[in-house]
């Protein structure tokens, strides 16, 4: 058997359905921004791999870093022990993040960095002697991850997670921010969030949100406003604010971390993904000493999480320098390259009837369609245009490389538009024009 056919006979693929004959294109190499599939064809990649890959692919300098600390030693269990990239890495994290962050808790995904972080906020308001506070305060339409504390707080509605309702936690949620970035925040935008933190903040550990743009619950991006205001109330009331930075953290919305484009810090953040640079698999929750003291007063005693590969060190190496490759290069001045570049590419499409909405901050740029894409139609449409892009509901959306320079970027935005007009509203989807049926 060819490879497809091995890999369609055992592997199950992220959000897929075995034997259902969705398109998958084997993968030969990857180097620059550029992925080559197994038939020597060659897509620019406009989705960092899942938005992690910020330097682009096969690195020289992270290569280089994961040969080093393989010459030491590729992993050690980090339970009564510690060693040189872990405690440099936190150190660097800590350097770089919002104010007041000075403890670093090491995690291997960043739905499992979500889970640490509200199992962190549960035990935080237990040993301040308030066990009732358990529950987790949200706005709709965000995205946390696939493991069962971090679907309880993705969108109830939109979300990918509405079949586990019987068995996930019970959360609380507001209206989704109203005002989109770089408009005000009106009294009126706050009053679902101030109405349930007043009827429910006695059962609340904390408020979990995405920093200025909600991610896969929708591609939005919101107020700095809002953001602020969130972090007023949550002191307000006593809760702890989590911000989510696994998407957005290390550049990719123009500032480091998106909490910045409103001037506060939350008391927890994680953050995972651009961390290795896209090399492996590592996340990291970020909170307060006094949240970390805390903790350790109470019963019993110490923070009850541990991953087995918690502090990988050929992870942490490899993130070290990658943090360096990121503050050392022109990131900002690239990033907003990017987003000048997106604006122009992207723009045909806000004249097609069946486009929603095109908008555009830093490295990310999205066309949302009125209807949702078939993915076994579309998909194929963009590995003809020599593009890897991967929609997803309604929205066909970029998130290229901070290291793409600007032929390859106006060809993956012409791909994009290219396929976009291509497509047609047929009864509820998206669909090649004359395709017919997305079933």
């Amino acid at each position: 058997m060819n490879l497809l056919d091995r890999d369609a006979h055992c592997v199950w693929h992220p959000y897929s359905a075995m034997g259902a004959g969705q398109p998958t294109f084997p993968v030969a190499s990857a180097a620059g921004v550029r992925i080559r599939l197994s038939d020597g064809r060659e897509l620019i990649d406009g989705m960092s791999s899942w938005w992690s890959a910020i330097h682009g692919y096969n690195h020289p300098v992270l290569n280089s870093a994961a040969r080093r600390q393989l010459e030491d030693m590729a992993h050690v269990m980090f339970g009564g022990l510690t060693h040189a990239p872990a405690v440099t890495l936190a150190e660097r994290l800590i350097d770089v993040s919002p104010e007041g962050l000075e403890i670093v808790f090491f995690a291997d995904s960043g739905s499992v960095s979500v889970e640490a972080a509200m199992k962190m906020a549960i035990q935080y308001q237990i040993a301040r002697d308030c066990p009732g506070r358990q529950r987790f305060l949200t706005p709709r339409s965000g995205y946390h991850g696939d493991t069962l504390h971090a679907m309880s707080v993705c969108d109830p509605v939109t979300g990918m997670h509405r079949f586990f309702e019987g068995v996930m936690p019970r959360q609380v949620f507001v209206a989704p921010p109203a005002p989109r970035y770089g408009e005000p925040c009106e009294p009126i935008d706050l009053a679902s969030l101030e109405a349930a933190l007043a009827r429910h903040h006695e059962e609340l550990a904390a408020v979990i949100l995405e920093p200025i743009v909600q991610g896969a619950g929708g591609m939005r991006f919101y107020s700095a406003d809002y953001l602020a205001a969130v972090r007023r109330l949550c002191d307000e009331y006593g809760l702890l604010l989590i911000a989510d930075e696994i998407a957005t953290g290390f550049g990719r919305t123009g500032r480091l971390f998106a909490c910045e484009h409103a001037g506060i810090a939350p008391d927890i953040m994680t953050v995972g993904k651009a961390l290795t640079g896209g090399y492996m698999t590592l996340a990291a929750v970020l909170t307060t000493r006094e949240v970390a003291d805390t903790i350790g007063r109470g019963d019993p005693g110490l923070f009850m999480h541990g991953p087995t590969f918690m502090a990988n060190p050929l992870a942490c190496a490899v993130a070290n320098a990658s943090v360096d490759l990121l503050l050392e290069s022109p990131w900002q001045a690239r990033v907003a390259a990017i987003e000048e570049g997106l604006r122009d590419g992207l723009s045909p499409c806000a004249e097609l009837t069946h486009v929603a909405d095109v908008r555009c901050l830093g490295a990310i740029g999205v066309v949302e369609l009125r209807a949702p894409v078939n993915m076994q139609q579309v998909q194929p449409l963009f590995v003809e245009e020599g593009v890897w892009v991967r929609p997803f509901g309604r929205l066909v959306y970029l998130m290229p490389p901070f290291v793409m320079e600007e032929d390859d970027l106006a060809a993956l935005c012409a791909a994009v538009v290219s396929v976009v007009e291509r497509l047609v509203e047929w009864e509820g989807y998206c669909v090649p024009a004359g395709a017919g049926s997305p079933i």
